[in-house]
């Protein structure tokens, strides 16, 4: 049995958004490690061991939370990607944007997405909303095998 990568694959192009989110998941003690992209060109050489990332280790993250809105590459973007890849096709993805669009959720969930969370707007229950997707993806999902 493959034991399975405790990253997390954090894909946010939101300085403030990044920092409640890193904060809030070491605060909730989930032990994992969090790597940081910051656009989705960026998210897609992560995943796919390519450029910056060409001699990173093979294991792809428990989890990716992947903003929509991002530069270079749009998440949605990135999504079909990954849904595309013989590896990353079964990668679990959290769509967690503070897009209000009603589109933006249908075509992440009909691109393959796990999960759509909007950010909230009130600092408190975004750290809330971070801290159950943190712990859920993380310590209670089964992952497929890979």
């Amino acid at each position: 049995m493959k034991v399975q990568a405790r990253s997390i694959l954090l894909v946010e192009d939101n300085h403030q958004d990044e920092l409640l989110i890193l904060r809030t998941l070491k605060k909730v003690n989930l032990g994992n490690h969090i790597e940081v992209v910051r656009d989705g060109q960026q998210a897609l050489d992560y995943l796919f061991r390519q450029g910056d990332f060409a001699g990173r280790g093979a294991a792809l993250p428990v989890v990716v939370l992947l903003d929509i809105n991002l530069p270079r590459i749009s998440g949605l973007d990135v999504l079909a990607r990954i849904r595309a890849g013989a590896e990353t096709r079964l990668l679990p993805v959290v769509m967690l944007t503070s897009s209000d669009e009603d589109q933006d959720r249908l075509r992440s969930y009909e691109s393959g997405a796990n999960s759509f969370v909007r950010k909230p707007v009130d600092f408190a229950d975004f750290a809330e909303t971070v801290a159950r997707l943190g712990i859920y993806w993380s310590a209670t999902n089964l992952p497929p095998e890979h």
